[in-house]
């Protein structure tokens, strides 16, 4: 049953982005990314990552699509038509997915419990991680200690793209007050 649903999901996940590839309404395309991270993280909720979920959840569907709207708020709603074919970062895309799907074959199957990970890290992690750092919750401390510098530079990459945002939109409005209040030779206003 869960792989049912899992596939389920995984089915959505593609029909969404089939439609957000052929939209050209910004509006749904904001919308339809918002839904993509919502049913990834529920994805990964039924693949027992429930850390992974909250995050994709909160980052993907939250403040990604409420960052997304507030810039489209600034645009035109339409996305303006390519005025050739984008061939070439068609072929870009399909090399690096190649390359990608490539590099999986040599993975070990899904929930192997012979793979690495399980024999040489879990074990370690579940029996030494209270008495190496004091964190009762395995996950926690696997975050918050083991992984604490990884954990620090993702909140510095989310917190430098937020501010990225913030920079663009501020010096939008800027330009644009700027372009309000110019006047031409003959001292009128211009739009």
């Amino acid at each position: 049953m869960e792989t049912l649903i899992i596939n389920l999901l995984l089915t959505m996940m593609a029909l969404a982005v089939v439609i957000l590839a052929r939209s050209r309404n910004l509006f749904a395309v904001i919308v339809l990314g918002g839904v993509y991270s919502f049913l990834m993280a529920t994805v990964l909720v039924a693949l027992d990552a429930v850390d992974v979920a909250m995050t994709e959840a909160a980052v993907g569907a939250g403040i990604s699509t409420v960052l997304l709207l507030g810039a489209l708020h600034l645009c035109k709603t339409e996305e303006a038509k390519p005025i050739h074919r984008p061939w070439l970062p068609l072929a870009v895309a399909c090399g690096t997915a190649a390359v990608l799907a490539y590099g999986t074959l040599d993975l070990p199957a899904f929930s192997d419990p012979q793979a690495p990970i399980h024999v040489h890290v879990a074990s370690r992690y579940l029996a030494e991680a209270m008495a190496q750092t004091g964190v009762p919750n395995v996950v926690t401390a696997v975050l918050a200690s083991y992984r604490g510098y990884d954990t620090l530079g993702e909140t510095v990459v989310v917190f430098t793209a937020g501010a990225g945002v913030i920079a663009l939109l501020r010096r939008r409005k800027n330009n644009n007050d700027r372009r309000a209040t110019q006047t031409d030779f003959s001292g009128e206003r211009r739009p």
